[in-house]
Protein backbone atom coordinates (compact mmCIF):
# COMPACT_ATOMS: atom_id res chain seq x y z
CA UNK A 1 0.00 0.00 0.00
CA UNK A 2 1.35 3.39 -0.58
CA UNK A 3 2.15 5.28 2.01
CA UNK A 4 0.99 9.45 2.07
CA UNK A 5 4.58 10.69 0.99
CA UNK A 6 4.69 8.57 -1.91
CA UNK A 7 0.76 9.50 -3.05
CA UNK A 8 1.65 14.00 -2.75
CA UNK A 9 3.19 14.89 -5.47
CA UNK A 10 6.24 16.72 -5.09
CA UNK A 11 7.46 19.70 -7.75
CA UNK A 12 10.77 18.71 -6.86
CA UNK A 13 13.58 15.60 -6.75
CA UNK A 14 14.14 15.40 -2.97
CA UNK A 15 17.97 14.28 -3.18
CA UNK A 16 20.56 16.64 -3.04
CA UNK A 17 22.61 15.88 -6.07
CA UNK A 18 23.46 18.90 -8.05
CA UNK A 19 22.57 18.10 -11.73
CA UNK A 20 25.63 20.19 -13.22
CA UNK A 21 29.09 21.83 -11.93
CA UNK A 22 28.42 24.81 -9.58
CA UNK A 23 30.56 28.00 -10.10
CA UNK A 24 30.16 29.95 -6.79
CA UNK A 25 30.87 33.40 -8.54
CA UNK A 26 28.45 32.67 -11.48
CA UNK A 27 26.14 31.64 -8.78
CA UNK A 28 26.77 34.70 -6.53
CA UNK A 29 26.18 37.40 -9.95
CA UNK A 30 22.95 35.06 -10.79
CA UNK A 31 21.65 35.75 -7.38
CA UNK A 32 22.09 39.70 -7.34
CA UNK A 33 20.67 39.73 -10.23
CA UNK A 34 17.07 37.78 -8.77
CA UNK A 35 17.55 40.09 -5.44
CA UNK A 36 17.83 43.35 -7.82
CA UNK A 37 14.70 41.94 -10.17
CA UNK A 38 12.20 41.90 -7.10
CA UNK A 39 11.76 38.48 -8.47
CA UNK A 40 7.51 37.35 -7.76
CA UNK A 41 8.63 34.02 -6.47
CA UNK A 42 10.91 35.39 -3.80
CA UNK A 43 8.74 38.00 -2.38
CA UNK A 44 6.58 35.10 -2.02
CA UNK A 45 8.80 32.85 -0.37
CA UNK A 46 10.06 34.89 1.99
CA UNK A 47 6.59 36.29 2.55
CA UNK A 48 5.47 32.98 3.90
CA UNK A 49 8.56 32.59 5.37
CA UNK A 50 7.63 35.63 7.25
CA UNK A 51 4.72 34.60 8.40
CA UNK A 52 4.99 30.96 9.27
CA UNK A 53 7.51 31.32 11.64
CA UNK A 54 6.34 34.13 12.79
CA UNK A 55 2.90 33.07 13.70
CA UNK A 56 4.47 30.09 15.19
CA UNK A 57 6.75 32.46 17.49
CA UNK A 58 3.48 33.98 18.80
CA UNK A 59 1.98 31.14 19.41
CA UNK A 60 4.81 29.85 21.46
CA UNK A 61 4.96 32.99 23.30
CA UNK A 62 1.17 32.65 24.04
CA UNK A 63 1.35 29.40 26.56
CA UNK A 64 5.64 29.79 27.01
CA UNK A 65 5.65 33.17 28.58
CA UNK A 66 2.74 32.38 31.23
CA UNK A 67 4.33 29.23 31.64
CA UNK A 68 8.07 30.24 32.36
CA UNK A 69 6.76 32.95 34.68
CA UNK A 70 4.86 30.12 36.86
CA UNK A 71 7.41 27.67 36.58
CA UNK A 72 10.10 31.10 37.90
CA UNK A 73 8.19 32.59 40.30
CA UNK A 74 6.74 29.55 41.98
CA UNK A 75 8.43 26.69 44.30
CA UNK A 76 6.67 23.62 44.28
CA UNK A 77 8.25 19.99 44.02
CA UNK A 78 9.97 18.92 40.82
CA UNK A 79 10.88 22.07 39.46
CA UNK A 80 14.17 21.60 38.93
CA UNK A 81 13.70 18.71 36.47
CA UNK A 82 10.56 20.23 34.67
CA UNK A 83 13.72 23.15 33.97
CA UNK A 84 16.31 20.81 33.21
CA UNK A 85 13.47 19.13 30.70
CA UNK A 86 12.70 22.33 29.05
CA UNK A 87 16.61 23.33 28.94
CA UNK A 88 17.32 19.61 27.12
CA UNK A 89 14.46 19.89 24.64
CA UNK A 90 16.31 23.16 23.08
CA UNK A 91 18.69 20.96 21.19
CA UNK A 92 15.97 18.77 19.78
CA UNK A 93 16.38 17.86 16.08
CA UNK A 94 14.00 19.20 13.99
CA UNK A 95 14.44 15.94 11.76
CA UNK A 96 13.15 13.81 14.93
CA UNK A 97 10.15 16.66 15.71
CA UNK A 98 9.68 16.22 11.79
CA UNK A 99 9.23 12.82 11.67
CA UNK A 100 7.34 12.60 15.04
CA UNK A 101 5.07 15.61 13.77
CA UNK A 102 4.70 13.45 10.19
CA UNK A 103 3.20 10.51 12.12
CA UNK A 104 0.77 12.43 14.13
CA UNK A 105 -0.32 13.98 10.80
CA UNK A 106 -0.12 11.00 8.94
CA UNK A 107 -3.63 10.88 7.29
CA UNK A 108 -3.93 6.99 7.25
CA UNK A 109 -2.53 6.28 10.12
CA UNK A 110 -1.81 9.05 12.49
CA UNK A 111 -4.05 9.87 15.19
CA UNK A 112 -4.23 13.86 13.93
CA UNK A 113 -4.92 12.52 10.44
CA UNK A 114 -8.60 13.56 10.58
CA UNK A 115 -7.58 17.29 10.72
CA UNK A 116 -5.89 17.03 7.05
CA UNK A 117 -2.97 19.04 8.32
CA UNK A 118 -0.05 17.24 6.71
CA UNK A 119 1.60 19.31 3.98
CA UNK A 120 0.00 22.69 4.53
CA UNK A 121 1.64 25.83 6.16
CA UNK A 122 -0.41 25.40 9.22
CA UNK A 123 1.36 22.02 10.04
CA UNK A 124 4.37 23.46 9.79
CA UNK A 125 3.38 26.30 11.99
CA UNK A 126 2.50 24.02 14.92
CA UNK A 127 5.75 22.10 14.62
CA UNK A 128 7.83 25.33 14.69
CA UNK A 129 5.88 26.37 17.37
CA UNK A 130 6.39 23.31 19.37
CA UNK A 131 10.11 23.17 18.40
CA UNK A 132 10.53 26.74 19.84
CA UNK A 133 8.55 26.81 23.47
CA UNK A 134 11.68 25.24 25.05
CA UNK A 135 13.37 28.31 24.00
CA UNK A 136 11.06 30.67 25.21
CA UNK A 137 10.25 28.81 28.55
CA UNK A 138 13.82 28.47 29.21
CA UNK A 139 15.20 31.91 28.27
CA UNK A 140 12.19 33.46 30.25
CA UNK A 141 12.61 31.52 32.92
CA UNK A 142 16.08 32.73 33.47
CA UNK A 143 14.89 36.54 32.57
CA UNK A 144 12.47 36.66 35.18
CA UNK A 145 14.87 34.69 37.68
CA UNK A 146 17.14 37.62 37.49
CA UNK A 147 14.39 39.92 38.37
CA UNK A 148 14.83 41.16 42.17
CA UNK A 149 12.58 39.31 44.20
CA UNK A 150 11.68 42.22 46.32
CA UNK A 151 9.50 44.08 43.33
CA UNK A 152 7.19 41.48 43.62
CA UNK A 153 6.97 41.61 47.62
CA UNK A 154 6.83 44.98 46.76
CA UNK A 155 3.72 44.73 44.49
CA UNK A 156 2.02 42.81 46.87
CA UNK A 157 2.47 44.86 49.83
CA UNK A 158 1.15 47.66 47.78
CA UNK A 159 -1.94 45.71 47.52
CA UNK A 160 -1.75 44.27 43.98
CA UNK A 161 -2.91 40.81 43.04
CA UNK A 162 -0.57 37.62 42.51
CA UNK A 163 -1.24 38.27 38.72
CA UNK A 164 -0.72 42.19 38.79
CA UNK A 165 2.67 41.62 40.88
CA UNK A 166 3.85 38.61 37.93
CA UNK A 167 2.97 41.52 35.43
CA UNK A 168 5.44 43.98 37.82
CA UNK A 169 8.50 40.92 37.46
CA UNK A 170 7.72 40.67 33.68
CA UNK A 171 7.82 44.33 33.03
CA UNK A 172 11.50 44.80 34.62
CA UNK A 173 12.02 41.56 32.74
CA UNK A 174 11.00 42.59 29.01
CA UNK A 175 14.44 42.58 27.62
CA UNK A 176 15.27 39.20 28.84
CA UNK A 177 11.60 38.26 27.32
CA UNK A 178 12.43 40.08 23.81
CA UNK A 179 15.68 38.20 23.93
CA UNK A 180 13.86 34.93 24.17
CA UNK A 181 11.03 35.89 21.74
CA UNK A 182 14.14 36.81 19.01
CA UNK A 183 15.83 33.72 19.45
CA UNK A 184 12.71 31.71 18.90
CA UNK A 185 12.04 33.44 15.95
CA UNK A 186 15.55 32.80 14.42
CA UNK A 187 15.58 29.06 15.04
CA UNK A 188 11.82 28.72 13.41
CA UNK A 189 12.56 30.57 9.91
CA UNK A 190 16.25 28.92 10.08
CA UNK A 191 14.63 25.00 10.29
CA UNK A 192 14.73 22.35 7.54
CA UNK A 193 13.55 19.37 9.32
CA UNK A 194 9.96 20.44 10.71
CA UNK A 195 9.49 22.01 7.01
CA UNK A 196 10.60 19.01 4.96
CA UNK A 197 8.29 16.50 6.83
CA UNK A 198 5.14 18.18 7.18
CA UNK A 199 5.19 20.73 4.42
CA UNK A 200 6.88 18.80 1.81
CA UNK A 201 8.48 20.64 -1.28
CA UNK A 202 4.69 21.84 -2.86
CA UNK A 203 5.38 24.93 -5.12
CA UNK A 204 3.99 28.00 -4.06
CA UNK A 205 1.84 26.59 -1.45
CA UNK A 206 4.59 25.10 1.51
CA UNK A 207 8.08 26.48 -0.06
CA UNK A 208 9.88 28.11 2.36
CA UNK A 209 13.22 30.04 2.56
CA UNK A 210 15.10 27.13 4.17
CA UNK A 211 13.72 24.46 1.42
CA UNK A 212 13.77 26.95 -1.32
CA UNK A 213 17.52 27.05 -0.79
CA UNK A 214 18.10 23.06 -0.32
CA UNK A 215 15.55 22.31 -3.35
CA UNK A 216 16.86 25.16 -6.05
CA UNK A 217 20.32 23.95 -4.92
CA UNK A 218 19.53 20.37 -5.69
CA UNK A 219 18.13 21.04 -8.89
CA UNK A 220 21.47 23.36 -10.02
CA UNK A 221 20.07 26.16 -9.54
CA UNK A 222 22.96 28.06 -7.09
CA UNK A 223 21.77 31.49 -7.77
CA UNK A 224 18.45 31.13 -6.53
CA UNK A 225 19.47 29.39 -3.23
CA UNK A 226 22.14 32.36 -3.09
CA UNK A 227 19.25 34.81 -3.17
CA UNK A 228 17.31 33.13 -1.07
CA UNK A 229 20.06 32.49 1.71
CA UNK A 230 21.14 35.83 1.40
CA UNK A 231 17.25 37.16 1.98
CA UNK A 232 17.70 34.35 5.18
CA UNK A 233 20.59 36.05 6.57
CA UNK A 234 19.77 39.18 6.43
CA UNK A 235 16.01 38.90 7.93
CA UNK A 236 17.57 37.38 10.60
CA UNK A 237 20.41 40.65 10.92
CA UNK A 238 17.87 42.62 11.08
CA UNK A 239 15.85 41.31 13.77
CA UNK A 240 18.30 40.99 15.92
CA UNK A 241 19.53 44.74 14.77
CA UNK A 242 16.29 46.13 15.81
CA UNK A 243 16.13 44.32 19.29
CA UNK A 244 19.70 45.38 20.44
CA UNK A 245 18.49 49.08 19.19
CA UNK A 246 15.08 48.49 21.64
CA UNK A 247 17.63 47.64 24.34
CA UNK A 248 19.83 50.34 24.42
CA UNK A 249 16.77 52.68 24.15
CA UNK A 250 15.37 51.23 27.14
CA UNK A 251 18.69 51.65 28.87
Amino acid sequence: MPTAVQRQPLPRPVRLELKKPMNPLDGLIAALQLLFSVSPRIIEITLRSLFVSGSAAVIAALWGIPLATLIAMKNFPGKFLIRTVFNSLIGIPTVALGFLLFLAFSRETGPLGFLQLLYTPTAIIIGEAILITPIIVSLGISAIEAVDPEIANLARTLGASESQASLAVLKEALSGILLAGVASFNRAIGELGIAQFVGGFIFGQTELLTTGIWVELQIGNPGMSIALMVILLTLVLAINLVLNLVQRRRR
